[in-house]
């Protein structure tokens, strides 16, 4: 041994096995000494840091068993894990030698030391989630908490350039992390402790206030706890009442959030009321306890806080009010039993002492797992450490960029779900990835800590195949986006190459003829059989013989641009003409002169209404007609009954339909391929324009009665690119007529 650590190492060695005589036994001993003989010149040599020496490792040890209430297996792991790492111990010959587990507190440790070194940005919540997965046995983090804790106690060792960095640390990762324990003392020093060091200014002014005023301080809280004390006494409970000043981190924190002075800030201390009662009885003593206080203080009820009847998230419970004391000065009160004390100060470690306890609290998920495995009385404190298992994020995994930025996906996500994380752009050239610096398929699935880095390819194009790949909605999204992108590429070089033969051909190209012949083909829509040429699938020699040997009996043309752009024509133009009578109006009166409105073209089958015109006859209109409304307000007594009789034969019914959609490559040719197959409907005229890869417009079709309407609506629906179809209403000044 080195003769600078020798006699410090020994004599805190032997005062904690003196302190804690049960920790290890005779034999155990004996191995550790025999390994601090032989590897000690090891230890020294990693100690020569601050905060890494072995006198350093007997501070954390003590923060650990004093402080925390941890075991054997968390002090073994302190004091050999670095061995393990630099393989001059195993695992195994450590578990051997102290009959004690300690493969997933060593492995855990190794990892999170792993995690540091990687300098990640710190402050971000997937840091502390990633080092929550690295640390699976709890263990691992208090251990990690004690560990930091003793380099914030002795931060003045440390250069100046570090303790800013370490400083900060201490306040966003690892106060946060002892408060979720329940660790509050450990919590508040963390706090304190960061806040000297970050601002030292400020510190030293609460902190020299602070002790500027505990005279009279202590005073007041002798004279509030004095009466308490007496009336406490005759209910004959065993009790403690001290007085505890506020931590100068929650002083500052209440200046800066009410933006005063410090000798405005009335809650400097508070009274705490520890009672000592069975456990069955501890609700209803601090109850009892707070009438008491409640009686001889005037309390104020805004400021009452019940964590007895629902404890916090991480097991705190106590009872809280403040009251009125002397001289009109507000004191909290805080009311609790020896166990919620043990349990506030040391967290986790006093649930482990307390085992077996029924709780309604509404912890969160594993505190909640702790407590359950706690009321297991075929546990003890032992088996249940060594079997817990912290899963806290195991439904996801976090990795890092060759920069060493740090992602969040779902378990399962694959390298090219990282890839489409990063960019679109970089996810659909993706041809694999290195991880930790190996070469991976697109296929690879992540996991935590993995280091990627995307390779990618210029001739790299997205495929149907990938949406198996990837597993998160958003590479999902993107992948089916950047394929109809590829579609509509494919497709529109297909019809370049249609038109370019075609014209070499001297043949003249009807797009009705060409959607004809794909659904002849068996494609579902025009673009299928455009990319299918574009790929070079179909002989473009049988394709002109297939279109030239058509039925000539085709609709009158229909357009001649592939796109909506400012398509209007008419096909048709005969006018409605009722064959027979199929209307009954008013009482049942036949042969009656009518014409069917123009603002809402009723047909046969809809629900209907006679209105009697100025210039005589009578307009029927549908009974939703957008002018209804006025109509009967206005000329109840000019509205007459109607209703449609008989079948619909020989008549046709002109209806406008309004669709919305995306300007695909054949969209208008399919619809009107589609209307032109159907025996009972026939178009009337089509007029669209397009915008910004949309197009709308009406279409004008004739119909015999609502049933053929509904069916050939139901048909455009399905139309690939239609997003909405809808009977178009046009309002006109029906007074006139």
């Amino acid at each position: 041994m080195t003769t600078s650590h020798k006699p410090t190492f020994r004599a805190e060695y032997s005062r904690i096995l003196r302190l804690y005589p049960q920790l290890f036994t005779l034999d155990e001993r004996k191995a550790l000494r025999a390994i601090f003989t032989h590897h000690y010149d090891k230890f020294s040599a990693v100690g020569t840091a601050p905060g890494k020496s072995i006198s350093d490792k007997i501070r954390i040890i003590e923060i650990i068993l004093d402080e925390i209430g941890l075991g054997k297996a968390a002090v073994i792991s302190v004091l050999l894990h670095e061995l393990v790492e630099k393989k001059q111990l195993t695992v195994a010959e450590i578990e051997k030698k102290f009959n004690t587990q300690v493969s997933s507190i060593i492995q855990g440790l190794l990892r999170v030391s792993e995690l540091y070194q990687r300098k990640s940005s710190l402050e971000t919540e997937n840091f502390r989630k990633l080092f929550l997965t690295f640390a699976e046995d709890i263990r691992v983090i208090l251990i990690i908490i004690a560990e930091h804790l003793h380099i914030m106690r002795t931060l003045d060792a440390f250069p100046e350039e570090n303790r800013q960095n370490i400083a900060r640390e201490g306040s966003f990762l690892y106060a946060p992390l002892a408060h979720r324990m329940g660790l509050y003392a450990i919590k508040t020093e963390f706090e304190d402790l960061s806040l000297k060091h970050t601002n030292r200014d400020i510190y030293k002014e609460i902190a020299k206030k602070i002790n500027e005023t505990k005279r009279s301080r202590d005073q007041y809280i002798s004279e509030f706890i004095t009466p308490l004390k007496a009336k406490l006494v005759d209910t004959g409970f065993d009790f403690e009442i001290k007085g505890r000043t506020k931590s100068i981190h929650s002083i500052y924190s209440k200046i800066k959030k009410q933006n005063t002075a410090f000798e405005n800030i009335y809650d400097l201390f508070a009274i705490r009321v520890i009672l000592d009662v069975p456990i069955e009885k501890e609700k209803a003593a601090c109850w009892q306890a707070y009438s008491i206080v409640a009686d001889m203080y005037q309390p104020n009820p805004k400021r009452l806080r019940d964590w007895l009847s629902i404890p916090k998230t991480n097991g705190y419970e106590s009872l809280h009010t403040t009251v009125l004391g002397p001289d009109g000065k507000w004191v909290e009160v805080q009311i609790r039993t020896v166990r919620m004390d043990e349990v506030a100060e040391k967290g986790l470690a006093a649930h482990w002492k307390y085992k077996g306890i029924k709780s309604e609290s509404g912890m969160d998920e594993w505190l909640k797992n702790i407590r359950e495995i706690l009321e297991n009385p075929e546990l003890n404190a032992i088996d249940f450490m060594d079997e817990f298992k912290l899963n806290l994020y195991d439904k996801e995994v976090f990795v890092f960029t060759p920069n060493g930025d740090l992602h969040k996906l779902p378990k399962g996500a694959t390298a090219l779900d990282f890839a489409f994380s990063i960019h679109s752009g970089l996810g659909s050239k993706c041809v694999g990835a290195q991880v930790n610096g190996k070469n991976m398929t697109i296929k690879y699935v992540l996991n935590n800590g993995d280091q990627v880095k995307v390779l990618t390819s210029p001739t790299q194009k997205p495929n149907p195949a990938w949406l198996k790949v990837v597993t998160t909605s958003k590479a999902k999204t993107k992948i089916r986006q950047a394929l109809k992108e590829v579609e509509y590429k494919d497709a529109e070089m297909g019809r370049e190459t249609i038109v370019r033969r075609f014209k070499n051909w001297k043949i003249d190209l009807d797009d009705g003829k060409l959607s004809r012949l794909a659904k002849k083909k068996g494609y579902k829509t025009v673009s299928d059989f455009y990319q299918e040429i574009a790929h070079e699938k179909l002989d473009m020699h049988v394709v002109r013989d297939a279109y030239l040997e058509l039925d000539k009996q085709t609709l009158p043309e229909l357009f001649e641009t592939r796109s909506a752009e400012t398509f209007s024509k008419d096909i048709y133009s005969a006018e409605t003409a009722g064959k027979e009578d199929v209307l009954v109006i008013g009482e049942d009166l036949k042969g009656v002169d009518f014409r069917l409105a123009k603002c809402c073209n009723p047909i046969y089958g809809d629900d209907v209404f006679g209105f009697v015109s100025v210039v005589g006859g009578i307009k029927i209109h549908r009974t939703d007609c957008p002018n209804a409304p006025q109509m009967i307000a206005r000329f109840g007594y000019r509205i007459v009954k109607a209703r449609w009789s008989g079948k619909s034969v020989g008549s046709q019914y002109p209806i406008t339909l309004h669709i919305v959609g995306h300007d695909d490559i054949g969209i208008v040719t399919n619809i009107t391929s589609l209307i032109s197959k159907e025996k009972k409907i026939s178009l009337r005229s089509i007029s669209v324009d397009s915008n910004a890869g949309l197009f709308q417009g009406n279409l004008t079709i004739m119909v015999n009665d609502t049933n053929d309407l509904e069916s050939i609506i139901k048909k455009i629906k399905l139309v690939k690119g239609v997003k909405s179809i809808s009977r178009n209403r046009e309002l006109v000044d029906w007074l006139i007529h």
